[in-house]
This record gives structure tokens, C-alpha cells and sequence, in this order.
């Protein structure tokens, strides 16, 4: 009678370790589906000709990874902000140094800013360098909105839910 009491407890803690390993592997699965449908750019593949196309995502912007000065970071293009406009904390991350403090217009009002300069500014195969931009403690998250100060350097077209940009040389 014990050793069946025994068994119905290994049994019973056998289905909770299984029911544990099966929610842990939603937990992922369904996280990598997010990250995907929020960010479907994350990998870039290009012919390295300085020419990429992007995905839409489901909130109909374009959101891709890339790197600023070697660091992986993220960008929401953003062709109505007049410059690349970096969160502080993405910006200490980064190694950017913050310049003159100065004032600008934002959708959300206005916001105190500090001057700095890109180094390095990658997008899959684009490359670009002294990009000028901004800090802005204001900004939450990690996103980086790429703005004019990038795209201005840069040849795009859309198609559908597609966007292609293209260095200019």
C-alpha cells in the first residue's frame, strides 16, 4: 500500500514538472511570435549593395534592428523627426556624448534635448557615418526613431506593406 502511494506522488509531481515544461515552452514560442510581429525585421538579409527592404509591422510601421557604434539597437523610422532622436538610457548604452542642451518640437510637446554625433549607424548592408542626432531623456523605451538626419542619405520606396531603402552613394 505505501509503495502505490509513492508511485501516485511520483506520478502526480511527474505531471506538474511536465505541465511546467510545457507552459515554459509557450512562454518562448509565443514571446518570439510578439517580438516578431512587433519587430519583423530583426535580421536583415541584403545583397550588401547598401540596399534593404523592410517589413511593415502590424501597427503599419516600420521597426528594424540594427547597430549604433557596434551596439544592437532598434529603430522606428520616422520621417516627420528632423533628426535621429536616441532614449538616454539607449544613448549611455552606446557610448554617444551628449553636446550642447537645446529645445525641440515633438508630437508630444516640447522637450529638452542634448546634440550629439553618430559615429557608426548601420542597417543590414547600409552604413552610415557622423549621423547627427539627438538625446532626449524624455523618450521611455529603447526604440530609436530614425529620422531625417539618416534618411536623408538615403534613396526609399514603398510598395504594399514593403519599404526599400537604398544608400545613396
Amino acid at each position: 500500500m505505501e509503495n502505490s502511494n509513492a508511485e501516485r506522488g511520483l506520478g502526480k509531481g511527474m505531471l506538474v514538472i511536465s505541465w511546467i515544461i510545457v507552459l515554459a515552452g509557450l512562454t518562448w514560442v509565443l514571446g518570439r511570435w510578439e517580438g516578431k510581429q512587433y519587430n519583423p525585421n530583426q535580421s536583415l538579409s541584403s545583397s550588401g549593395n547598401g540596399e534593404i527592404t523592410l517589413i511593415r509591422n502590424r501597427h503599419n510601421h516600420y521597426v528594424a534592428s540594427g547597430f549604433i557604434n557596434g551596439t544592437p539597437v532598434v529603430f522606428l523610422l520616422d520621417t516627420g523627426a528632423t533628426d535621429v532622436a536616441v532614449p538616454l538610457e539607449v544613448a549611455n548604452k552606446t557610448k554617444l556624448k551628449p553636446g550642447f542642451t537645446r529645445q525641440v518640437v515633438t508630437a508630444n510637446g516640447i522637450a529638452d534635448v542634448r546634440d550629439t554625433t553618430i559615429a557608426t549607424l548601420e542597417l543590414g548592408s547600409i552604413k552610415l557615418h557622423n549621423v547627427r542626432a539627438v538625446i532626449s531623456p524624455g523618450m521611455h523605451g529603447s526604440e530609436i526613431l530614425l529620422g531625417m538626419s539618416a534618411l536623408k542619405d538615403l534613396d526609399f520606396s514603398q510598395k504594399g506593406s514593403e519599404l526599400t531603402l537604398k544608400q545613396i552613394q
